[in-house]
């Protein structure tokens, strides 16, 4: 019979959410390109009798590998080729202070200060800001060989060979990423259908979510390259009238939700036939096979799939009728300016900034009053764990250390037992894929993968063999605990854990889309809104998409230590509320447009206040605090399911 654990032994929530690896399919080609990417270089460098050339191409590409997560072809040749620039850069300017003692000290902390600041512009920015910092230790750090350009050659070399493997196949598959992400949209979208009026509600909640997520990627991808096209290409034309043919489907489905009765099994399969419709292309009659709708909310999604046929199985699209849901992106030079000022302006792009130059700047100290063997691991371990926008730097600290002394181990046999020479390739060619394969599951799960492969690479630059495991054990530590006193303890707002104004502004837009949804006008700040349906529906997408977003950033505060991520579950709740209160404002809006009487602008109004009232008191509090509840209106109206979302809302923001 097992026993089980005595209270004491019993590790913390915290710390399981930490090690539990997270779900995710394996991604086959970017494991094999990333076995190839690596293991090319060195093997061309064996043969060429310039192995250590090899080496730093190999390490070039592991960077390339690290980036390699982009579907959309247009979507790798960002992610790739643009850090490569900077990683260039940082390896340029790192090798021309190499040696050079306390001007090292002063040009690392410059570029981390930059780096970090860098940082807070978008994705494809954090990779390129990573590169030029982990670059720069690199040249720092270690003796290059060759002239003073052919390290940053070698390293790009190894980066944009990932990139040739990832597009490949692009005249062959031009454009089918982007039509598997709406195929899969409305895929889930079908799961939503299937969960309408079912109990569990959290099951509704959950598909609800997956359904955000899938439209926000599908709205990405398309409208990443349609900024491109500007609307010439009828391929992406067509798949974003069908990406917002959709979105009246996903409007009906909290209507149907609101009901208790669950939808026909027809209705879901009709969605899954356009699916496939979308991802084949296929352009003849879709021989849909509804039931008779009987009710508001029955017709709102007949009408809506019906529409949706229409849309998917259309030969041709008009541009000009076509709306963005989220609005076109803005001009390359406009969003590079605005990107600059955001950089230059913001207190948190210089908060981020300083905190890594910070760490940056008290490794390089320490190392350079201090003989550290081979110190720059110190600067690396801090430039992985302390980028800002990557989540808790306390977990990824804690994970930093129990995922290098796993690396550790594998290091340890590899050096050990492995022969140098060819044998590195056959090393590599089992080592590297476990990069992209690992990634997915967790931040110490990619180190692990990552530890044995970078030290493969030094000791074929330095032949130091098994003697750079323990130095390398110690400054990871040291790293870790200069991140996790200067990066995180110092600064209040990594450990205290406040709703603050992202979630209170989000209430806020709640409350303007309840008005903007009935007509009733609301914040003079969106004069129109009312009478602009595309305008209303950018308003929803981004609403959701917003709490989509702090949605995952309580999720990163509940794996740091008592008392952050224990504040951070009791705010949770809250963003489920508001959730649903955008649901239930959508519902009743599809209700009254297929045939339910309309609230009375009073009844909205008082809807509206109440939720200002709310995000008011989210903005001031660093806890829950009790708020009032007073929502009354006339029996059997449509708002009646709003109004109890609402004061459930309400009552969440009330201590118990």
């Amino acid at each position: 019979m097992s026993r089980a654990f005595p209270i004491g032994l019993t590790p913390p929530d915290w710390l399981v959410r930490n090690l539990q690896p997270q779900q995710a399919p394996l991604n086959r080609p970017a494991i094999a390109r990333a076995a190839v990417a690596m293991s090319l270089p060195l093997a061309l460098g064996l043969a060429t009798g310039h192995t250590a050339y090899g080496a730093l191409a190999s390490m070039g590409a592991l960077s390339g590998v690290i980036g390699d997560t982009a579907d959309a072809y247009r979507m790798r040749i960002l992610n790739i080729a643009v850090p490569q620039l900077f990683g260039a850069l940082g390896v340029t300017l790192g090798a021309a202070v190499y040696g050079h003692g306390w001007y090292a000290v002063t040009a690392l902390t410059l570029i981390a200060l930059a780096s970090g600041m860098i940082s807070t512009i978008g994705a494809v920015a954090s990779v390129s800001g990573l590169l030029l910092l982990l670059n720069s230790v690199i040249g720092a750090g270690l003796p290059l060989p060759g002239a003073w350009w052919l390290a940053p050659v070698l390293m790009s070399g190894g980066g944009l060979l990932v990139l040739l493997l990832a597009l490949l196949a692009w005249p062959l598959r031009s454009g089918v990423p982007e039509r598997t992400a709406v195929a899969n949209t409305y895929r889930t979208v079908a799961d939503l259908l299937t969960t309408c009026g079912d109990d569990p509600t959290a099951a509704y909640d959950a598909a609800r979510q997956a359904v955000t997520q899938s439209l926000n990627q599908s709205y990405d991808l398309v409208l990443a390259r349609r900024a491109r096209h500007h609307g010439r290409n009828p391929e992406l034309t067509r798949l974003l009238a069908q990406l917002n043919a959709i979105t009246p489907v996903v409007e009906a489905a909290p209507a149907v939700h609101q009901t208790g009765r669950p939808l026909p099994p027809q209705i879901r399969d009709a969605v899954r036939d356009l699916a496939h419709a979308v991802e084949t292309g296929y352009t003849g009659p879709t021989g849909l096979d509804l039931p008779t709708p009987t009710s508001e909310t029955t017709r709102a999604v007949d009408h809506a799939l019906r529409h949706a046929a229409e849309v998917v199985t259309a030969p041709d699209v008009d541009p000009r009728g076509i709306d963005d849901r989220l609005g076109r992106p803005a001009a390359l030079r406009i969003r590079a300016a605005r990107a600059a000022r955001n950089v230059l302006l913001s207190s948190g792009s210089w908060r981020y900034g300083l905190r890594l130059a910070l760490c940056i700047g008290l490794a390089q100290v320490l190392v350079s009053t201090v003989p550290v063997p081979r110190s720059y691991w110190i600067a690396l371990t801090i430039t992985f764990v302390l980028k800002p926008d990557f989540g808790s730097v306390f977990s990824r600290a804690l994970l930093r250390a129990l995922g290098t002394v796993a690396g550790l181990v594998i290091a340890a046999a590899v050096l050990s037992v492995v022969p140098r020479g060819w044998w590195d390739v056959l090393v590599l060619l089992v080592l590297a894929p476990l990069i992209p394969a690992l990634t997915p599951r967790g931040y110490g799960y990619q180190t692990m993968a990552i530890t044995p492969v970078i030290l493969l690479l030094s000791d074929i630059l330095n032949h130091q063999g098994t003697a750079l495991l323990l130095p390398r054990l110690v400054d990871s530590l040291i790293g870790c605990g200069i991140a996790l006193i200067a990066g995180y303890l110092l600064w209040p707002e990594s450990w205290h854990t406040r709703v603050g104004d992202r979630l209170a502004e989000a209430v806020a837009d709640t409350a303007g889309y309840v008005e903007s949804a009935f007509g009733v006008p609301g914040n003079p700040g969106a004069p129109g809104l009312e009478a602009d349906p595309a305008a209303r529906a950018r308003m929803r997408r981004r609403l959701y998409r917003d709490l989509s977003v702090i949605r995952t950033e309580f999720q990163r505060a509940l794996t740091e230590p008592p008392p952050t991520g224990r504040l951070a579950a009791g705010w949770l709740p809250l963003v489920v509320a508001v959730e649903r209160i955008v649901d239930a404002t959508t519902a009743a809006r599809v209700r009254v447009k297929h045939g339910a009487p309309p609230p009375s602008p009073a009844e909205v109004t008082q809807v509206a206040l109440q939720l200002r009232e709310l995000s008011q008191g989210v903005r001031e509090s660093e806890v829950l605090v009790e708020v009032r509840t007073d929502l009354t209106g006339p029996a059997g109206s449509v708002l009646e399911p709003l109004r109890q979302e609402v004061a459930a809302a309400r009552a969440i923001a009330s201590p118990h």
